[in-house]
């Protein structure tokens, strides 16, 4: 603790940004728009599998966008850059609060999808990556609990808006404190940080700078990507259609936004303690066991129908998500170096936010459809424990091959 407390107090600049990054994108994140599901359907008429395909139309949209979108982090600053993102993801907030046609609400979840989900983490994953290097792990779990607070907070500051104002005027709210905070970010990150390694150890192994082109050839980074998007499918998926597993085993309203905050103080604890694995153990060791306690989650979830299986998902689903936040700010890294890490990152969240939009649209098809969710949550479950399975294989394959990388005997691009 005291070394985490010394790495904060010596990078709090930079820290803090990444922090505020993560933090804004929840007002993107399905979990955030989530809340609004059942007015927004109520205003509009739509059902869920027409909310759920819109959803996922707009999110796909966005993803298209940010595989070219997302190499500007290479090419700006981020004083320049981060103030543009949330001027554009303030745009999306206030349509949402203007949003009484369809069109309109597909342009709103565009923006907010690709500017808060997509370009707020893809910024700081990107940002934490290429400032820090020995630290990486733990830079990026302190940055990541802007996410884990905006998780924990937002869904109660929300009901608690909704008691005396309607659901449009939230998101104006949103809309207004993003522009008031565009000026403190760009002084925040007006200036840029060196990595350097811990004092006493040796150098930093420092992976090939692999380019995009070289990266999208790579076969073992489609099976690192299946194991890496499995918490964007699954989180989006459950948490987008809470309110129809809620009503469907007749369970209290508030049940899923009560158990947010078990979930969120598990993400924080696991998130700290994956940067402190990280740091130590690499972040390929961890990922053929980190999707395991998701897996149990969701299995638990598709079986029990008492309330409690809820509080069980949300505790480890935490775990999961908890590292998963480490991992993905320093996988990517570690195994292509950070050259080209901007053009790489924004096809990995480009797929990522891909998974985000075919879970729920794909789910609420099926729930039209007549395909019990319930046994739809057993199919995510299934699908996290075939990927640990087949991580064990694929993990070992890539390690071997960094091994044989030195920086006096470069290997050449496949």
């Amino acid at each position: 603790m005291r070394g985490y407390l010394s790495f904060l107090g010596a990078n709090k600049r930079w820290l803090l940004g990444g922090f505020a990054l993560f933090l804004f994108s929840s007002f993107g994140q399905t979990f955030f728009v989530s809340l609004f599901s059942s007015d927004i359907r109520g205003s509009l008429g739509l059902t869920h599998g027409q909310f759920g395909s819109l959803f996922m139309a707009a999110t796909l949209t966005g993803a298209l966008v940010m595989t070219q979108l997302g190499r500007l982090v290479d090419r700006h600053r981020a004083g320049r850059l981060v103030p543009a993102l949330m001027g554009v993801l303030a745009l999306g907030a206030a349509l949402m609060g203007f949003a009484s046609h369809v069109w309109v609400l597909f342009l709103a979840l565009f923006l907010l999808r690709l500017f808060g989900q997509g370009m707020m983490t893809h910024t700081s994953f990107t940002l934490t990556g290429r400032w820090f290097d020995r630290e990486r792990g733990r830079a990026t779990s302190l940055a990541a609990l802007g996410l884990n607070t905006g998780e924990a907070l937002l869904p109660l500051a929300v009901v608690a808006v909704l008691a005396v104002a309607g659901w449009t005027q939230v998101w104006w709210l949103v809309a207004v404190l993003l522009v008031l905070l565009a000026w403190p970010m760009s002084v925040l990150l007006r200036r840029e940080r060196t990595p350097t390694g811990r004092a006493g150890d040796q150098p930093a192994p420092t992976a090939r700078d692999w380019t995009r082109s070289q990266t999208l050839r790579d076969p073992y980074f489609y099976l690192l990507l299946a194991a890496v998007a499995a918490p964007a499918l699954v989180g989006n998926t459950v948490f987008f259609h809470q309110a129809h597993l809620t009503e469907l085993r007749g369970w209290a309203p508030s049940l899923f936004a009560t158990a947010f905050t078990v979930y969120a103080v598990t993400t924080v604890v696991f998130n700290v303690l994956g940067g402190f694995l990280i740091d130590r153990v690499t972040a390929l060791r961890l990922v053929p066991v980190y999707l395991l306690p998701l897996g149990a989650g969701l299995f638990v979830l598709a079986v029990a129908e008492g309330a409690w299986s809820v509080l069980v998902f949300m505790l480890l689903y935490g775990v999961t998500n908890g590292l998963s936040l480490s991992l993905f700010g320093a996988v990517w890294p570690e195994v292509y170096g950070v050259g080209h890490l901007g053009a790489i990152r924004s096809t990995i969240v480009a797929v990522l936010v891909l998974a985000s939009a075919a879970g729920p649209g794909g789910a609420g098809v099926l729930i039209d459809a007549g395909v019990a969710y319930p046994a739809q949550i057993a199919a995510l479950s299934a699908y996290c424990l075939l990927a640990s399975a087949a991580a064990v294989w694929f993990v070992a394959r890539i390690r071997a091959r960094s091994n044989a990388f030195s920086p006096t005997n470069p290997r050449t691009a496949p």
